[in-house]
């Protein structure tokens, strides 16, 4: 079969997957599949949840965590609020200095897992926006070693390119283990890929 045809229909079927099982995007599956092969969020756990919107990833973290664990969003875009008492949301901007100072006074101090799915918009030249891409990735471990615990984990998205490498090394530095993934709700062709960090060894900027 034609290698297009088969790309179209595994894009299709993770939206249609998405749209029956009630996920506000196909990302969320994206997520899901990461924690079934690492285990890395947990019931009960505290997630922090970078470039959250429209939810999916939020929708699946929720569903790991249940109703004793507790979801926070944080975006520069609004986010329709989702029907649980235990996730909640931000509108704001991660490369503002006040971000962290926001996020404790709605959200409290720390947190066991950061998701980060941060994504700049597209320029449709691809060494700005890889360069863009990888500077909220920066940003959104900055950030939240500030907010994670010792021993906690972090999944943050990148795109492949030139810069990619330095930005590995930085995060690989901080944390015990650290692996780089592409689950299969991701497209074959799409330059993304996932660096998870498990237990935060980083010393904490604040």
């Amino acid at each position: 079969m034609p290698s297009e045809w088969l790309r179209q229909r595994k894009r299709d079927q993770y939206h249609r997957l998405a749209r029956a099982s009630g996920f506000r995007s196909r990302a969320a599956f994206k997520l899901l599949q990461i924690n079934k092969r690492y285990h890395f969020i947990k019931p009960g756990q505290r997630v922090l949840d970078f470039g959250a919107a429209p939810g999916g990833w939020l929708q699946a973290a929720r569903q790991v965590v249940g109703n004793s664990g507790f979801v926070f969003g944080v975006d520069i875009q609004t986010i329709t609020a989702l029907p649980f008492r235990n996730v909640l949301t931000m509108i704001e901007d991660l490369t503002k200095p006040e971000v962290i100072d926001e996020i404790r006074k709605a959200a409290g101090p720390s947190f066991d897992v950061v998701l980060s799915d941060l994504a700049p918009n597209v320029s449709g030249v691809w060494e700005i926006d890889h360069a863009r891409q990888i500077e909220l990735a920066r940003c959104a471990v900055r950030v939240g070693g500030v907010m994670l615990r010792a021993s906690g984990n972090m999944l943050v998205k990148v795109f492949q390119g030139s810069e990619v490498k330095e930005f590995q090394d930085y995060m690989r530095s901080l944390f015990h283990e650290f692996r780089i993934v592409k689950p299969p709700a991701s497209r074959a062709e799409s330059a993304e890929v996932y660096f998870l960090g498990l237990g935060f060894v980083g010393e904490r900027t604040e």
